[in-house]
């Protein structure tokens, strides 16, 4: 995003200029999509035990060791993301598609023939897999009978003396009078008492009565990924321990529209509002991975991992908008207020929550294998840091009370024929949430198919992923929401080869 003002980074060098968070931009790094391989896809993920795929290492670090030789793997993506709105009994829908490289990695393997030896193997490897794919459109719209969005800008202008709106330049204003300005600039509101510079009370110039047709519009770029390099080794190839140093970045653009009509008063007041706003968030993170792996018998393995929480240091960037179409009597007024600044936030930290993960695999010879993985991830643990800050400390315990352990399964299944390999798979995940109503659970199924060429294979997947949301217009003012179905269908294809 380009930095139109270079000195609002100086400007925004302390925490009173900070920018408004919700719980919303925590779980967009907290949740992780289910990515990877077409192998790994077409069996839901369910992986802990059994290695042998570049992206199992994710789930359980010691599955590198069940490669016989050094291997590679590329992988290309298909997303469609489809999202169906509910607001106020209008259905609206909107489709979004992308295409993406989400997978490369090697590994090496090193056995060691020594008799003496009890450590008879070691695993090296490097993978590069996305974790969420970004990429999304949401369309709401409908007739809200009680609330309308100016109701944001008010609540924000309430106790700001008019002399800061007056007087002011938006960029030297702190996040919640930057709102008020907005507002102030579109003529939403008016003071009380126009002639006193200290006024801190303001009356709304939008008609009351209800029936206020409102729609939002957001489109959203970007990805979450992660480098993980492994290290791995087999102790009498009985039990197979490893670790993974994983190294994450993230480029995020959220671009929305929320406008409002309304025409309780054809011949008085605001008629309609646009407000637009664009936030670019990017930076990096830090975590690990332990687990390890035994073979029970030749046949049934099972696995235990450990996944550390991810420690971020984000940035945030945000420019706004705002305009307005108002009448009074014969006259019309179209009022549009873009300060051209971008916001430059300070650097935060962000502690998602870790998760563990037990596994147990049955293989049937050469013919095929079953597999499956339980996961838990206490929500409730994520953090913004400082956590001393007020800005965080009020959020933080915000989602301690909101939010809960979660329990996520993955269970897949492949068959052999020859060389053609048939797979599937089913994935359920609870809700981030205490309250599922905020966030609904996931649930997901996959089919995968794959051709072994002897030192080359070839992959496909189709993986299908549905959860419910609420989706608010604007953060806060009022508490109307669109009831939004979301429908991840995913087509995968990785080549692999041996070396």
């Amino acid at each position: 995003m380009k930095k139109i003002y270079l000195t609002i980074l100086v400007l925004y060098s302390s925490f009173a200029f900070a920018q408004e968070l919700t719980t919303q931009d925590a779980l967009r790094y907290a949740i992780e999509d289910m990515n990877g391989t077409a192998r790994f896809r077409g069996m839901s993920g369910a992986f802990g035990a059994l290695g042998g795929d570049l992206s199992s290492i994710a789930i359980n670090p010691a599955g590198s060791l069940f490669f016989n030789n050094n291997f590679a793997s590329f992988t290309g993506t298909n997303n469609n993301k489809r999202t169906n709105s509910k607001y106020f009994g209008t259905n609206t829908k909107d489709n979004f598609s992308t295409l993406d490289v989400n997978q490369i990695g090697v590994v090496f393997v090193f056995n060691d023939t020594r008799e003496e030896s009890n450590w008879k193997k070691l695993s090296l490897a490097l993978n590069y897999e996305n974790t969420n794919n970004f990429d999304n459109s949401i369309f709401s719209a409908g007739l809200n009978p009680n609330n309308t969005i100016s109701q944001y800008f008010l609540d924000f202008a309430q106790g700001v003396p008019l002399n800061i709106l007056n007087n002011s330049n938006y960029g030297n204003l702190n996040f919640s009078d930057q709102q008020a300005f907005l507002g102030y600039q579109a003529f939403l509101f008016d003071p009380v008492d126009d002639s006193n510079p200290n006024n801190t009370s303001y009356t709304s110039n939008v008609p009351s009565g209800g029936n206020y047709y409102q729609e939002f519009i957001q489109t959203s770029n970007g990805f979450n990924g992660k480098v993980s390099a492994n290290f791995a080794s087999a102790y009498k190839n009985r039990i197979f321990i490893g670790m993974n140093l994983n190294i994450h970045f993230t480029d995020y653009i959220k671009s929305s529209t929320v406008y409002e009509r309304n025409n309780n008063s054809p011949n008085l007041g605001v008629q309609e509002i646009a407000f637009n706003n664009e936030v670019y968030t990017f930076g990096r993170g830090f975590s690990f991975n332990l687990g390890a792996i035994a073979k029970v018998t030749e046949e049934f393995r099972v696995g235990l991992a450990y996944e550390s929480p991810t420690w971020y240091r984000l940035n945030d960037e945000l420019s706004q908008s705002i305009s307005a179409y108002s009448t009074d009597g014969p006259d019309d007024f179209f009022d549009r207020f873009n300060p051209n600044v971008i916001n430059i936030y300070p650097t935060y930290r962000l502690q998602t929550p870790g998760k563990w993960t037990g596994s147990a695999a049955y293989t049937f010879g050469n013919r095929g294998l079953i597999s499956a993985d339980i996961t838990t991830k206490d929500y409730s643990s994520t953090k913004f840091r400082p956590v001393n800050e007020p800005l965080y400390r009020n959020l933080n315990t915000q989602m301690s009370q909101e939010l809960g352990n979660a329990i996520e399964l993955r269970i897949g299944g492949e068959y052999r024929i020859k060389q053609v390999s048939l797979r599937g798979g089913y994935r359920f995940e609870q809700s981030p949430y205490e309250n599922s109503d905020y966030i609904s659970d996931l649930t997901g199924f996959s089919l995968g198919a794959g051709y072994n060429f002897g030192e080359s294979r070839l992959d496909l997947s189709f993986a299908n992923s549905q959860r419910y949301f609420n989706q608010s217009l604007i953060s806060s003012g009022m508490n109307d929401t669109a009831r939004i179905k979301n429908t991840n269908n995913n087509i995968t294809v990785t080549y692999s080869i041996n070396f």
